[in-house]
């Protein structure tokens, strides 16, 4: 009997996660920055953690209706390592769009492409060397425009709160299961990442 009902408390879990997912998504372009947005705002004391007071009141604010019950579900599943608080991993982690074994190949295939010198993370220097070597006009220094528009490349995934000038493949991954979200067919999903980052049609 207390297994069965640990199925549906974890079947329940699900629903009020694909709820909260939905709620966030279209509000915002996708990926973790519209997440991260919602976390602060529930992060009353600024301390980067959410307490189960704070997750009642920010979705409270949020405007999602949710009884006491299913309120502590929710706090439950979302604290992984159990200390009582949520951390923005744990937040991203459940909240994440999931994404098909098809999806996740082409999206590291185009972060693997970006990652030139192949250290685990995309940084500016990266991407001047795909662009020169892309380019058959690039000559000369990077003028101030052009290096802020590369660092507003990186700011667009790098994770809010973290930022660090760079990347990670799973800062990557997390943007486009954001994107991947809007996106229902798997086919033109992959289509316009190759399209988009140069990569070969086939």
């Amino acid at each position: 009997m207390y297994k069965n009902w640990r199925v549906e408390l974890s079947q329940r879990a699900i629903e009020l996660f694909k709820l909260m997912r939905i709620q966030c998504l279209n509000r915002g372009h996708g990926g973790i920055k519209e997440l991260a947005v919602l976390f602060r705002k529930m992060d009353l004391d600024f301390s980067k953690r959410i307490c189960y007071e704070e997750l009642r009141l920010g979705l409270e604010k949020y405007g999602m209706e949710i009884t006491q019950s299913d309120l502590k579900l929710l706090f439950l599943s979302f604290d992984a390592d159990e200390n009582r608080q949520i951390d923005f991993a744990e937040f991203l982690h459940r909240l994440r769009p999931p994404l098909p074994p098809s999806r996740i190949k082409i999206i590291d295939e185009v972060f693997s492409k970006l990652d030139v010198n192949g250290d685990g993370a995309i940084k500016t220097d990266d991407l001047k060397v795909l662009y020169t070597s892309s380019s058959k006009t690039r000559t000369g220094e990077w003028s101030d425009e052009e290096e802020d528009k590369l660092e507003s490349f990186i700011e667009n995934y790098d994770t809010p709160d973290d930022e660090d000038g760079k990347i990670t493949r799973e800062e990557f991954l997390n943007y486009y299961a954001g994107v991947s979200a809007r996106v229902p067919d798997d086919a033109f999903f992959i289509m316009t990442m190759k399209q988009c980052f140069g990569l070969h049609q086939g």
